[in-house]
C-alpha cells in the first residue's frame, strides 16, 4: 500500500457524538441511529488498522448517559451485547485486540460476561488496540484513581503517580482526538490524559463517519505542530 501519510498519530480517541440526531432527522427512532454507529466503529476500526494506528479509544457510554431514557439505555445494551457475541465478529477475524476503561458493574452481568469473554479471546493480538470507555467519565476516572492511592497510604501524589493510576495506564496518551457532529466540547472524556492532545471536530454525524473521512482527519493532523509547551 502507499505510504500516504508523513506522520500518525499513535492513539486516536473518538466522541462519536450524534447517533441520535442522525435517526430523528430520518424520522427514525434514536437507537437506529446507535445501530447505524456501530457500523460507523467497524468501518473506523478497519480504516485505523489499513493505516497502521496503534490504539484507537471509542466513547461509547458515558457516566452522564444514565441520565437518557430507560427505553434508549436498554437499546443500546441489546446492541452491545448482540455485537460482541456475534460469531463473524470483526475484532477476532482481524486479529485486532480489546480492551475498556470505565466501570462495568452497573451493566447487566450478561453484557460484561460478553466483553469479558471478547477481551480474553483477543489478548494477545499485537497490533490495533481498540478501547471502549464504557460508564466512563473522565472526572471519575481522576476521583477513583486518588482515592485508590489515598487507601494506599500514599500522602503525596504525582503526575506519575496520578497517571498509573487512571483506568488508561496500559495504554498511552491519546494524540488525537476527533469528536463527531460539529460539537465543540470533549464531554468529561479522558480530561487528564488529553491534556496535549490535538483536537478536531468534524460536522458530520458519527454514523456518516466513513474511511474518507478518517483521512481527512488524519491529514488534518499531519498539519499540526505539536509543542507541548515548547517553541519548536
Amino acid at each position: 500500500m502507499q505510504k500516504i501519510f508523513k506522520k500518525l498519530p499513535n492513539h486516536i480517541g473518538i466522541i462519536m457524538d450524534g447517533n441520535g440526531r442522525w435517526a430523528t432527522l430520518r424520522g427514525l427512532q434514536r437507537n437506529l441511529g446507535h445501530k447505524e454507529g456501530i457500523k460507523a466503529i467497524e468501518r473506523t476500526v478497519l480504516a485505523c488498522q489499513k493505516y497502521k494506528i496503534k490504539f484507537c479509544s471509542f466513547f461509547a457510554f458515558s457516566t452522564e448517559n444514565w441520565k437518557r431514557s430507560d427505553e434508549e439505555i436498554n437499546g443500546i445494551f441489546d446492541l452491545l451485547r448482540d455485537y460482541l457475541n456475534k460469531e463473524d465478529n470483526v475484532f477476532i477475524k482481524n486479529k485486532i485486540k480489546i480492551d475498556s476503561i470505565g466501570v462495568l458493574d452497573p451493566f447487566p452481568k450478561d453484557l460484561q460476561k460478553a466483553l469479558y469473554d471478547l477481551k480474553d479471546k483477543t489478548k494477545n493480538f499485537d497490533g490495533l488496540t481498540v478501547i471502549f470507555a464504557l460508564n466512563y467519565g473522565g472526572r471519575d476516572d481522576i476521583v477513583r484513581a486518588v482515592n485508590s492511592l489515598i487507601e494506599k497510604g500514599i500522602k503525596r501524589i504525582d503526575e506519575k503517580m496520578l497517571l498509573n493510576a487512571l483506568d488508561t495506564k496500559q495504554i498511552p496518551q491519546p494524540d488525537f482526538i476527533i469528536r463527531t457532529s460539529g460539537e465543540m466540547r470533549i464531554s468529561n472524556f479522558m480530561l487528564y490524559q488529553m491534556a496535549y492532545s490535538e483536537l478536531y471536530f468534524p460536522k458530520l454525524f458519527w454514523p456518516d463517519f466513513k474511511e474518507k473521512d478518517l483521512i481527512k482527519c488524519l491529514k488534518e493532523y499531519e498539519k499540526r505542530n505539536r509543542r507541548y509547551g515548547g517553541l519548536k
